[in-house]
This record gives structure tokens, C-alpha cells and sequence, in this order.
């Protein structure tokens, strides 16, 4: 079985457009993969062309090997962009591997460690309004919540971190618990609340004060309270916590979270299976972190194939805690695809028993929502003097 060409098809999804990869064999078989990464779609679709030569009439079974020529034989080393395209690639071969011995991918990736695997989504399922505008305001955020705790959710994520430089002001703490605060006291003590900071404290100080607003209401864990990259800084946040301390969405391969593994700079770490480099990168990862005692709740604010492929890392990975979904970001979001391996009952989706990834793209439906440039959040992070700051 060789490689015969490498396709992509880019979906509009608001804020995001969704980059699928085909991989198409001489043998009429084919697999699917994802490699969405925000506002930077035409970069990953050209990092995919790019790579394409390279796999042209290579076996797609031989994935370790593959993603050797693809890292190695490139002679630059790759960031997001590239490691995006090669996460992507990656997902569709292990999809062809599976159909072509007739099984799940979660049996090949080492077989099950669980009968099912934990979710949890945003306010709105991945509405973006809800997502990043609504939270700032009570009676909006509370509304959202309790919809999702009658849609038999108990465990949710927000975004309600102020932006911030590297110092706070006091009307942004007292804001910051207020929030919590009336959160808790909406959804009760059993519902498990994440609080994403996305990188937006320019100090640690900064990160540790929000924080201690936080921690009276419990929550499950923080996330990124600092920008990807400053490792002591993370330490320190840690060291000065009560709570549990995710980050990793923005790091690329092992090489990028072993020094955070060394410190025990965090509690959870959450790869994107999107960017880290695939199933196989992710594995290491996982691996590695459960040497530190740390467990995984990998990121995933993308599209249905993203979503089968974290399916079959859950299942398959022992220190897996909780899998992130997003799955109402559009409104068609399960239109274009014909089949799915995810079933979702309450808080959990079971197990899949379809071949490979278990997913089919609905091209023709797909094409209905061509590329477009995304809507940008991003472009609101500014402090009332205008300075720029991270969003």
C-alpha cells in the first residue's frame, strides 16, 4: 500500500476553519485527519503541500517511520505550523492503519483502560458569543451554565480572566470572584468548574492573585495563566497555589514539556493533539507526564475530527482525566460529517466499536462552507490606555 495524494478541506467554522486532510492510497483506501490551528489556515494548508513529497508513495501504515521522514528530512526544525500539518497527516494514517486491519484505533494505540470517557464542554457547547463575550456579565454566565448542567454536563470550562498586565486592579479581583461566586452558588458544589486564564496575566504575581479569588469555590483547575515558554514563572504559580494547574495547549512535542515535567510545574498537562505531532507525540507525552505523576486532559476546541481522534487517545491512555469538547461552536457542526465514532450519554462518551477513527467526512456538505477569513476575538485585547496585551 503506498501513498497516491494528500488533500486538504478547509471549513468555515466562524472562528475557526477547519483544516481536514485526506490521505488517499493506491489501493483505494483512505484516511482522515485534522489540522486546525486559529487564524493561521492558509500557513497549515501550505505546511501540508509542502510535506505531501515527502510521503508521496511511502506505506501510510508505517506511521513512526513517516513521521521520521517528516520531522527529519524537512532539515527545519517545525513550530506550530508545521507540526500542525504533521499532526493531521499523522491522524489519517492511523486511520488508514486501522481500516486496513479492521479494527478501532484505540485497540492498536494499546487497547482500552476505561469503559468510558469523561467530558466536558464550554458555555454555549463552543458558542463563541457565550464562549468569550457573555462571561464578564452574571445573569449571562449563570444562565449558560445551569443550560448546560440540565443538559446532564458536570463539568465546564470558562473564560472570565480580565485582561491584564503585570499588575491587577482591585475592581478586576473583586470581578473575578464575584463571578466564581455566583457561579458556584448557581450550579452547586458537585459541578466541576475549569477556569481558563488563556495566558493573559503579563506576571505571575498576577496569575497567583487571581487565583487565591478562585480557590475558596474550588475549582477543578486553572489553565495557562501565563504565557507559554516562562517555566520558572510557572513554577512559581505553582509553588504559591492551592489548586490544580493545567497549561499546554501551546506546546509543541515532548522536547517542550519535559522541562515542566522536571519542575512538576503543573498538575495536568494538556497536549493538542492538532499541534503536538500527533497520536504518537502525544502517547510520549502522556507517558512521560504519568512518570511525574501528572495527569492529561488534552485540548480541543476543534472540529469532528479532531473529536474522533481525542476519542481514541482517551480510551487508550491510562492517565487520561477529562477530554475537552466544543461540539456547538456552529450550529451544522455535526452536518458535515456522515458518521461518527462519538456517542455522547450525559457527561461521557462511550466506546466505539467502528474501524479506524470511525468518522466520515460529508464532502459535498463540507464544501457548503468554504474558506473564509475567521472572526478574530483577539483583535479586543487592548487596556483602556490602548495598550496591546495578550489575549
Amino acid at each position: 500500500m503506498k501513498i497516491k495524494d494528500i488533500e486538504t478541506l478547509v471549513v468555515n467554522a466562524e472562528m475557526r476553519n477547519w483544516v481536514f486532510v485526506k490521505i488517499i492510497t493506491d489501493q483505494g483506501l483512505y484516511g482522515w485527519g485534522e489540522a486546525t490551528v486559529e487564524w493561521k489556515t492558509r500557513a497549515v494548508v501550505g505546511a501540508i503541500e509542502d510535506l505531501k513529497p515527502l510521503l508521496i508513495g511511502k506505506d501510510p501504515r508505517q506511521i513512526k517511520q513517516n513521521y521520521q521522514i517528516m520531522t527529519k528530512h524537512g532539515f527545519w526544525k517545525l513550530g506550530v505550523i508545521g507540526m500542525s500539518a504533521i499532526s493531521g497527516i499523522e491522524h489519517a494514517m492511523w486511520d488508514i492503519l486501522g481500516k486496513s486491519l479492521n479494527t478501532p484505533v484505540w485497540q492498536i494505540l494499546g487497547g482500552k483502560v476505561r469503559e468510558k470517557v469523561k467530558i466536558y464542554t464550554h458555555l454555549g457547547m463552543g458558542d463563541m458569543k457565550a464562549v468569550y463575550r457573555d462571561t464578564m456579565n452574571i445573569s449571562a454566565l449563570t444562565d449558560h451554565a445551569q443550560k448546560l448542567v440540565d443538559l446532564g454536563y458536570s463539568a465546564f470550562k470558562v473564560v472570565f480572566i480580565p485582561f491584564t498586565h503585570y499588575t491587577v486592579l482591585n475592581e478586576d479581583l473583586k470581578l473575578v470572584n464575584s463571578l466564581m461566586s455566583s457561579l458556584r452558588n448557581k450550579v452547586g458544589e458537585n459541578i466541576k468548574i475549569m477556569v481558563d486564564f488563556h495566558g493573559r496575566c503579563g506576571s505571575g504575581i498576577s496569575a497567583i492573585q487571581y487565583t487565591k479569588e478562585l480557590e475558596p469555590y474550588n475549582p477543578m483547575f486553572i489553565e495557562e495563566p501565563i504565557q507559554p515558554g516562562d517555566n520558572e514563572t510557572l513554577l512559581q504559580i505553582k509553588k504559591a497555589i492551592n489548586c490544580p494547574l493545567a497549561t499546554g495547549e501551546r506546546l509543541i512535542g515532548l522536547q517542550e514539556f519535559e522541562p515542566i515535567f522536571q519542575n512538576r510545574s503543573i498538575d495536568i498537562a494538556q497536549p493538542d493533539l492538532n499541534h503536538c505531532g500527533g497520536l504518537l507525540e502525544a502517547k510520549s507525552i502522556a507517558s512521560a507526564a504519568a512518570v511525574a505523576n501528572i495527569g492529561i486532559a488534552p485540548h480541543n476546541p476543534n472540529g469532528p475530527i479532531a473529536g474522533a481522534a481525542a476519542l481514541h487517545f482517551a480510551i487508550s491512555t491510562p492517565n487520561h482525566i477529562i477530554q475537552e469538547v466544543m461540539d456547538q461552536s456552529v450550529p451544522w457542526y455535526n452536518d458535515v460529517i456522515s458518521k461518527t465514532p462519538i456517542a455522547r450519554k450525559g457527561d461521557y462518551w462511550e466506546i466505539p466499536k467502528s474501524i479506524g477513527f470511525g468518522i466520515e467526512v460529508n464532502e459535498s456538505e463540507a464544501k457548503k462552507h468554504p474558506f473564509k477569513q475567521e472572526i478574530m476575538p483577539t483583535t479586543d485585547a487592548y487596556l483602556e490606555d490602548g495598550t496591546v496585551v495578550d489575549w
